[in-house]
C-alpha cells in the first residue's frame, strides 16, 4: 500500500528541513506578490507602489495615501483553481495635520489548498478499504504584516520626497492537524521621489525569517506511517535569507491627459544559486520590467514581464525564457478595480490565472485630480 500515500508524502516532504539551516524558497508564497496592478506589471513595483498593497512591496510607499483609510482586498486562483491566494489590508493615517505622513498598516495573506484527502486510515483493522475513513484537510501558508511608515523629507512642494518603512510579519503554515510552523520577520524599505523620476529600495527577510515546526500525529497515524516505510517527522527549523529588491521608474506625461510610467526591478537573492536571468553563487538577480499606461487617472494599462529563466528545449537547446503579465485597472471616483493575467509558475510551463483586486478611499471627497504623479491633487494610485 505505500503507493497509497505518495501523495501524502509529497504533501509532507517540503517541511522537512535541516535544522536551523537556510532554506532555498523558504516561504516561497510570500514571493507571489499582491494586487492586480501590480502582478499585471510583472512585479516591477518597489519604486512605484503607493497604496495599501505597499504592505508587501515596499513599506515606504504607504505615504503616497491621502489622508484618509484606504482598503484593500485581491483573490486569485491558481493550478486549475487548486490553490486560492487571497490579501486582504489597510493604511491608517497616523498624523492627518502633520507636514510630513506617517502611516500605520496592517495586511493578511493566505495561499491554501483545501480539500485534501487523508486516506491515512483508508484501510480498517482488518485490511479492508473503508471510504468512510477517509476524511479532508487543509494545508494553508498564512502572513500577517504590521507596517509603519513615514516622510523624511518633503519639499519644493513634493518635487523632492524621502520616504522610509518597515514591515514586521509573522508567518503561521499548517498542514491540517498533522503540522503547523509559526515564524517571525522583518522588511525595511525606502522610496525617493526626485522629479519625474523614482527610486525604491527593500530589504525583505532583513533579520532572516526563522520558522520553527511542530508535528501533531497520532498514535495511529504513526503506526500506520511506520508500516508503510514513511518516515516520521520531528520538529524542525528553517531559514529564510534574505532578499534585495531595488527599482527605478520615470513618470512620463504625454499633454494633459495621458501618462506612461516605465519601471525597472531587481530581486537579489541570498540563498544560493537560482535558475534566473544572472545565476550565482551566493547572489542571483531576477529582473522584472513593467510599464503602466494611465488615462486621466482613471483607466489604466499594463504590461511586465518576470521569470526570465534558462531552460532546454525539446531538442536539448539552450533558450532563455519569459513571462509576459498583463492587467488592466479603472478607478470610479475613490473605488479601484484591477485585473490581471498572471502566474505564479516558471515561464517554460506557465499555466495563467486571473486575479482581481479592489480598493477603497474611505471617507476621500471626489477630486479632479489629472494623474497619479501630476501637479493636481496629492493623491496617489
Amino acid at each position: 500500500m505505500k503507493k497509497s500515500f505518495v501523495c501524502f508524502g509529497l504533501l509532507l516532504a517540503f517541511s522537512f528541513s535541516s535544522q536551523a539551516q537556510i532554506a532555498k524558497y523558504s516561504n516561497a508564497f510570500l514571493s507571489i506578490g499582491v494586487g492586480a496592478r501590480s502582478l499585471g506589471m510583472g512585479g516591477a513595483q518597489v519604486a512605484t507602489s503607493g497604496d495599501v498593497n505597499s504592505i508587501y512591496w515596499n513599506p515606504a510607499g504607504m505615504c503616497e495615501v491621502d489622508n484618509n483609510p484606504q482598503v484593500a482586498a485581491m483573490h486569485s486562483e491558481y493550478f486549475g483553481g487548486i490553490a486560492k491566494y487571497d490579501f486582504g489590508g489597510v493604511v491608517i493615517p497616523l498624523d492627518k495635520n502633520a507636514d510630513k505622513k506617517s502611516m500605520l498598516g496592517l495586511g493578511l495573506i493566505r495561499f491554501g489548498v483545501d480539500d485534501i484527502p487523508n486516506t491515512l486510515h483508508l484501510l480498517d483493522a482488518n485490511g479492508n478499504i473503508n471510504y468512510d475513513n477517509v476524511s479532508s484537510f487543509s494545508a494553508a501558508d498564512y502572513g500577517f504584516f504590521t507596517s509603519y511608515a513615514r516622510e523624511i523629507i518633503n519639499e519644493d512642494r513634493g518635487d523632492k520626497v524621502v520616504r522610509i518603512g518597515g514591515s514586521a510579519k509573522i508567518i503561521h503554515r499548517i498542514v491540517g492537524s498533522f503540522a503547523s510552523s509559526w515564524g517571525f520577520g522583518l522588511d525595511v524599505g525606502v522610496q525617493a521621489k526626485l522629479g519625474a523620476w523614482r527610486l525604491g529600495g527593500v530589504l525583505q527577510d532583513a533579520t532572516t525569517t526563522f520558522n520553527t515546526w511542530g508535528f501533531h500525529f497520532t498514535d495511529a497515524d504513526q503506526a500506520v506511517l511506520a508500516q508503510t516505510g514513511n518516515v516520521i517527522p520531528t520538529r524542525s527549523s528553517e531559514i529564510t535569507a534574505p532578499t534585495i529588491r531595488l527599482g527605478a521608474a520615470y513618470n512620463f506625461e504625454l499633454g494633459e491627459d495621458f501618462t506612461i510610467l516605465p519601471e525597472a526591478g531587481f530581486d537579489i537573492t541570498t540563498d544560493g544559486q537560482r535558475n534566473v536571468l544572472i545565476s550565482s553563487k551566493p547572489f542571483s538577480v531576477d529582473p522584472k520590467i513593467g510599464v503602466e499606461g494611465g488615462y486621466r487617472n482613471i483607466v489604466f494599462l499594463r504590461l511586465g514581464l518576470c521569470n526570465i529563466q534558462h531552460q532546454t528545449d525539446d531538442v536539448g537547446k539552450k533558450i532563455t525564457t519569459m513571462q509576459p503579465n498583463f492587467g488592466v485597472g479603472l478607478r470610479l471616483n475613490s473605488f479601484y478595480i484591477d485585473y490581471a493575467l498572471t502566474s505564479p509558475g516558471s515561464a517554460g510551463n506557465v499555466l495563467y490565472s486571473h486575479v482581481f483586486s479592489l480598493k477603497l478611499d474611505i471617507g476621500k471627497k471626489q477630486t479632479n485630480s489629472r494623474n497619479k504623479y501630476g501637479r493636481g491633487h496629492r493623491h496617489r494610485y
